[in-house]
């Protein structure tokens, strides 16, 4: 296993983190015990996971993903084994999230309501890296744009009211970092500069997509990252499963995310992503390498990236997934990827 600083702390993270929304609806407990035994066992230390897990998201599997990695703490005494990863929703509509019908926000009351929720379903005093899920105001992140989506409302929480409630879960003990997710340069910015102005917590890390078929984050951020040790956790190296080539051909393998859950997942469906991931297919065969691994590995090797945040169904696939910090790829494999990204920038952003 790979290993890098997260962010300008002293924890060293593995440079694949081992994702767990599936636990609690495609994965059962057993399941969920079985990927974490061996993630820990082949050196992963990095668990990342969200109040609201599993996906997708419903009132009757909310919080099952963290209650399932809570109780694995209290059979292995492993808490101290793993560096764990949370996160809190942004605004949206699941009035089912929060207490009395509320629709989540980022305001202060909210933020401390989760953490303790998760701490309890966590089985732990303590989470390392408390995450903002999403924005509080209004964002491009799930729509399959890249701009981001310039609406005028007034009716968001300020980030600085956000920073100052995650500041004060870290002044607690309650959370020892913060991080944010699906952000865009000004958003991550602006934690920054409130957090020196303010000398508070300050931002360690940043959760968004980054894959073969999305490489936005490559505009703006990645910068941001390197200079300002903001790691990315790159979550959908696999983009949602096309990049393991098993959608190819209109193929729908049984019991599979789409197969179960397709209108859910419509972001990896576009013009160009088909003819993309047959390029990328083509060229992990021509080289002999698993199209799966060859998807991780490009992301772990990016300079601006601290881990690679990776989920399975199936022992198999997880196997596959870890295996990846073992390949090493090429100059040659480099610039093809890169060629066929200039062909098909961007497909699914």
């Amino acid at each position: 296993m790979n290993y890098k600083k997260l962010g300008n702390t002293d924890l060293k993270v593995s440079t694949i983190c081992l994702g767990t929304m599936t636990w609690g609806e495609q994965n059962d407990e057993k399941d969920a015990f079985e990927q974490m035994d061996y993630a820990v066992d082949q050196g992963v230390n990095f668990f990342d996971t969200a109040e609201l897990y599993a996906v997708p998201m419903k009132a009757e599997t909310r919080g099952k993903t963290s209650k399932f990695i809570g109780e694995w703490f209290l059979k292995t005494k492993k808490r101290n084994k793993v560096i764990l990863a949370d996160k809190v929703a942004g605004a949206s509509g699941m009035d089912w999230l929060r207490p009395n019908g509320e629709k989540t926000s980022l305001n202060k009351k909210q933020i401390e309501f989760a953490c303790n929720r998760s701490l309890k379903d966590l089985k732990t005093d303590y989470i390392d890296l408390y995450q903002v899920h999403w924005t509080d105001r209004p964002s491009g992140t799930f729509s399959g744009k890249l701009e981001y989506e310039h609406k005028t409302t007034k009716n968001f929480v300020s980030i600085e009211e956000t920073l100052d409630a995650l500041n004060n879960l870290v002044k607690v003990g309650k959370v020892k970092h913060i991080g944010i997710s699906n952000e865009t340069p000004w958003g991550t910015s602006q934690y920054l500069k409130l957090a020196e102005q303010k000398k508070i917590a300050r931002i360690v890390s940043i959760q968004n997509a980054y894959n073969f078929l999305n490489r936005g984050f490559e505009v703006g951020l990645s910068e941001i990252a390197l200079r300002e040790k903001v790691g990315l956790l790159a979550y959908s190296p696999l983009a949602s499963g096309y990049l393991s080539g098993k959608y190819r051909n209109n193929a729908m393998p049984k019991n599979s995310r789409m197969d179960l859950f397709y209108d859910f997942w419509p972001r990896y469906r576009t013009l160009n992503s088909e003819k993309a991931i047959e390029e990328y297919w083509n060229l992990a065969k021509k080289f002999n390498l698993n199209l799966a691994q060859l998807a991780i590995k490009f992301c772990e090797i990016k300079p601006f990236i601290t881990s690679v945040i990776i989920g399975a169904t199936k022992m198999e696939q997880l196997k596959i997934n870890i295996e990846s910090v073992n390949v090493n790829l090429k100059e040659e494999v480099l610039k093809e990827i890169n060629d066929i990204h200039i062909k098909y920038p961007n497909p699914c952003p």
